[in-house]
């Protein structure tokens, strides 16, 4: 088994009703660019975590046609929410319409056995939400954030918390060390990459890796980091990546 990672697809059906190449010439026929990658890297039973603002829709029956699109690819597929993904909706109801297609996470984890090589068998924890603009970012308003931050955080240890009661559950029967990954969209700390009520949790719960997006800017590409503390950190924007999905393991 192998893990990959991609955010911030940013579709709109086909043809796209919103084509992203008014952002840059390098948007061109991304989503054909993404998929190439993809079935060419990735098997069916591969994981591929998607980080959200995966379509511009804003309904939910809008949103089906990219979803659909996404599902036709190989990898037991998990998505979170990103800031533009208004169509999000209910998880049962999304499961529904998808009919079991993709695993959406909001405040939610789970584990499970897996061998990410013969030699390698883990208890793999995973879950996430969206996150949200840190303390001190450039962009937050506390008075209209604070709020929203914190409620972000307590989805955010909700996640850990029942990977956590997961991962004691099959240690019952299996000795393999745990393995955790924190899915955001947002980045876990504000534009000066100060740490933050996400980092904290983070080495709290002793997260491995932390896989976010919503970054598109060549500043941004360029400060994130290679680690918070002992998290190894992973931004898999789309652009950023290159149209490409990233191998997190």
């Amino acid at each position: 088994m192998k893990i990959f990672a991609i955010g911030d697809l940013h579709l709109s059906g086909t043809p796209p009703q919103k084509p992203m190449d008014v952002f840059g010439e390098h948007w061109h026929n991304h989503w054909e660019k993404i998929r190439t990658h993809w079935q060419q890297s990735v098997a069916d039973d591969d994981i591929v975590f998607i980080v959200g603002d995966t379509s511009w829709a804003m309904r939910l029956d809008a949103a089906l046609e990219d979803l659909q699109s996404i599902m036709t690819l190989p990898g037991q597929k998990y998505i979170i929410r990103g800031n533009h993904d208004y169509w999000w909706t209910g998880v049962s109801k999304m499961t529904k319409v998808t009919d079991g297609g993709l695993t959406f996470l909001q405040g939610h984890g789970l584990a499970v056995p897996a061998s990410l090589t013969p030699q390698s068998a883990v208890l793999l924890a995973f879950g996430g939400t969206r996150g949200y603009l840190c303390p001190n970012d450039g962009g937050f308003t506390p008075d209209t954030d604070n709020s929203i931050y914190a409620r972000e955080l307590l989805r955010t240890e909700a996640a850990l918390k029942e990977m956590d009661t997961a991962i004691t559950k099959l240690s019952a029967t299996t000795d393999a060390p745990p393995l955790r990954i924190l899915l955001l969209h947002y980045p876990p700390f504000n534009d000066k990459n100060e740490a933050s009520g996400f980092t904290e949790l983070m080495e709290r719960y002793h997260v491995d890796h932390c896989i976010f997006g919503h970054l598109h800017d060549s500043l941004s590409f360029s400060r994130i980091p290679e680690s918070a503390g002992h998290t190894r950190l992973h931004l898999v924007s789309a652009d950023y990546m290159n149209f490409s999905l990233k191998q997190i393991l």
